[in-house]
């Protein structure tokens, strides 16, 4: 479908767009108003350990008032935990299989070709669809979806981004990147992100002034490693006061296809190659995290503000999410890539102008909820392709009907997120399963007791299970 459609069919599309907006509208949304524009934000690595979901220790001050000012998903999950698939899972709408997004690498218009992506939907529909920094994995991907699409240039040659020399000379000799954290004194202009948000910000004031409505998508690369930001974030924190999880042993009796050997950080330089991290090198990547965080939390600052000025707030839906979570060492892990809540929970932030304000949905959503619910917001017709359900009801109060479940899966493991219940089992192509893994969040919210093998759970493993073969997808 990408790259087919003429420009004479384009037009009757938004002009058809155009009468479907203004006879049903969207919530909160007069018929004879504009239609309210979109700001996408997407922060990579993001995982929900915020000052708005119960983090007190770290300092999230700007995306803690979206959510005051919105609507917060407290059970939201990605499905895929790592960046490629989960992007394209999202903006597809559609959920990963067996040989469907799959890695960091992955190809929305490869893997589904014939799919309409979010911002195309928009765009035919008469928006103006703007892409800045990291939207798809890959900047030329579902090109068809974007008017303008652009990614701030980087410091060196490669896409980590390093400002001091010496590190930049590391990241291109010999067999390894760079390290994995740099501070520096310098502005926050200085790296890719606060690039971004400058261009975002002048994107904003031109985008005003055009006739039709805009879906303008931000794409922040931090908190994903390298954890490069300027100094004034790292002395936020206090190292002294990090603590560990209480996990980091991997003592939960997880069997062995939940772990891994974190290689996406092993490839970094001052990363030893393979056994546990020294406790003074876990707590320093730890603190690179939490500044990298508030450094991204600082550019979504920038572009709140300037949508207050511009008086654009009260005409523009905002959604805010992390393409899947991170480990800090839960479970004696880094990064992401397996079956864990850490791996899989992540933030997700609406603010939709006329709907209620400090808003907190406990209900379980997934990713693929996210497009046909932001086209339900905007007023935008549904598509058949759609494979998620729409929030908008739990977001009015009524959950009637909500399934309250999400699928999410890495490789050969799937996991069924339900009630209180994590359930997780690897099976191969045949459907035998060669492993299993199951939580009570309620009463073991850091999932240190792996009850699959557990006699008194046989029932409920049973009927996890034949729910999660009807719920997965393929």
């Amino acid at each position: 479908m990408h790259g087919e459609m003429t420009t004479r069919a384009r037009l009757i599309l938004i002009l058809l767009g155009a009468l479907f907006l203004n006879s049903c509208g969207s919530p909160g949304q007069d018929k004879n108003e504009k239609p309210m524009n979109v700001l996408f934000i997407a922060v990579d690595d993001l995982r929900p350990e915020l000052n708005t979901y119960g983090a007190s220790h770290i300092q999230s001050p700007n995306i803690d008032r979206l959510a005051a000012s919105g609507i917060q998903f407290d059970s939201a999950y990605a499905n895929v935990p790592v960046c490629g698939a989960s992007r394209a899972s999202l903006l597809t709408g559609i959920r990963p299989t067996r040989d469907r997004f799959l890695t960091y690498y992955t190809w929305a218009e490869k893997d589904a070709p014939s799919a309409v992506t979010l911002p195309e939907h928009f765009r035919n529909h008469g928006y103006y669809t703007v892409g800045r920094g990291k939207i798809f994995h890959h900047q030329v991907d579902s090109e068809d979806s974007w008017d303008e699409n652009w990614r701030p240039p980087a410091n060196g040659p490669t896409w980590r981004d390093y400002y001091l020399p010496e590190n930049q000379k590391m990241d291109t000799t010999g067999s390894k990147r760079g390290p994995a954290f740099e501070s520096a004194l310098v502005p926050d202009s200085a790296y890719s992100d606060g690039k971004m948000a400058n261009k975002v910000i002048d994107d904003l004031r031109k985008l005003k002034d055009r006739d039709e409505p805009f879906f303008l998508a931000a794409g922040f690369l931090k908190p994903h490693l390298p954890f490069n930001v300027p100094q004034k974030y790292w002395d936020m924190y206090d190292p002294e006061q990090i603590e560990f999880p209480a996990t980091q042993f991997g003592n939960s009796g997880a069997p062995e296809q939940a772990y891994h050997n974190f290689g996406e950080l092993r490839n970094y330089g001052n990363i030893p190659p393979d056994a546990r991290l020294p406790d003074s090198l876990a707590r320093k990547l730890i603190h690179g995290y939490y500044a990298a965080v508030s450094y991204a939390d600082a550019q979504v600052g920038r572009l709140l503000d300037e949508l207050d000025r511009l008086g654009l707030r009260e005409n523009t839906i905002i959604v805010l999410w992390g393409d899947h979570g991170w480990n800090l060492r839960e479970h004696g892990l880094w990064c992401k890539h397996c079956n864990f809540e850490t791996s899989l929970h992540s933030p997700l932030i609406l603010d939709i102008p006329g709907e209620a304000e400090g808003l907190q949905i406990d209900e379980v959503v997934e990713f693929v909820d996210i497009y046909p619910g932001l086209v339900e917001a905007a007023g935008l017709p549904h598509l058949p392709q759609l494979q998620g359900e729409s929030f908008v009801p739990l977001i009015k109060g009524n959950e009637s009907g909500w399934d309250n479940v999400a699928v999410s899966k890495w490789h050969s493991g799937l996991t069924l997120i339900k009630d209180q219940y994590f359930y997780t089992e690897w099976s191969d192509s045949t459907e035998a399963i060669h492993a299993r893994m199951l939580f009570d969040h309620e009463k073991d919210p850091d999932e240190t007791n792996n009850l699959a093998d557990d006699p008194a759970y046989e029932d409920i493993v049973q009927e996890l299970s034949k729910q999660l073969k009807a719920e997965r997808g393929f």
